[in-house]
Parts: structure tokens; sequence; C-alpha cells
């Protein structure tokens, strides 16, 4: 039997490291318009991030994949665009199924709650980039090998479908 605090405990490090992540690239990328929506993405997965830190059982510790994957985004195009191709297509969808699983063995209604909310501003961050992927710049072929070692990194790292719901 899993206990809901170190269930939330675990979603919180992953949001802790995308918040963090996403903080501290957007003041160092080249394009305008991509630093506006990171900062503003880094909040929104802060605010996330402190309701689960309230509720685990423990300080959140960013989980080191996240922060790898966003900062190898960043590294390999300062624009931008790369960093919210990840977001959108490699960490989304990941913390979309971790959280789903955590659904599936939490018993906690405020538990619950903070991943349905946790649901909702992920989904929204990763529509808002896609609201984006028609502006100029976002799907340049520039950045596509970088595709595949961001892939190579989730895959290495063990992530290949979800950040899990425990370590």
């Amino acid at each position: 039997m899993t206990n809901d605090a170190e269930v939330v405990g675990h979603l919180g490090d992953c949001f802790e490291a995308t918040y963090r992540s996403l903080g501290e690239s957007a003041p160092l990328l080249e394009n305008d318009a991509f630093v506006v929506v990171t900062h503003e993405m880094s909040r929104s997965f802060g605010e996330v991030t402190l309701a689960l830190r309230e509720f685990a059982s423990r300080p959140l510790v960013a989980l080191p994949v996240i922060g790898t994957l966003l900062a190898r985004s960043r590294a390999l195009d300062p624009s931008g665009s790369l960093l919210l191709y990840a977001v959108a297509m490699v960490v989304g969808p990941r913390l979309l199924v971790s959280l789903r699983d955590a659904l599936e063995v939490l018993s906690d209604p405020s538990a619950r709650a903070l991943v349905d909310e946790a649901q909702l501003v992920t989904v929204r961050q990763v529509r808002r980039i896609g609201d984006l992927a028609s502006a100029p710049g976002l799907d340049e072929a520039s950045w596509y090998a970088g595709i595949a070692e961001l892939g190579e990194i989730v895959d290495f790292g063990h992530y290949a479908e979800s950040f899990g719901v425990l370590h």
C-alpha cells in the first residue's frame, strides 16, 4: 500500500524540476516571446509545486531527469523553441501519465484534488505551446536532431512513458 504523501511528494519532485528548470531558463532564452511564455509556464507549474509541497511529507527534490532534459534542450537551441517542444512533447505527456497513475493509488480526496488540478495545469501549458506552434521559429529544422537526444535522455533514465508514481 502506498502512502498518499509519498506519491504526492514524488509528483512534487517532478513539478519542482519543471518549475525550477523553466524559471531558470526563461531569462536565458533568445526569443522574447518564448521568454514570456516560459516565465508564465514556470509560474503555473510553481503554483502546482507549492500545493504539492504543502501536502507532501518531506521537502521536494527536483527530479534530475527533468532538469537535465530541459537544460539540454535550452543548450541545443538557445531561442527556446526546443525547450517548448520538450515541455509539450516529452515532459508534459509523461507528467500526465504519472498523474493519471497516481489517481489509481491515491485515497485522500484532497490529494486527488491536487492531482486533478495538476492535470489541468499541465494540459493548459501543453495546449498553450500548441497554440504557439504556428508562430515563426517554433518548428525550425535546425533543432530536429536534438529531439532524438531528448528522447534518449528520458529513455536512458527509464522514463520512457512516465515519471512514475514513486522513485
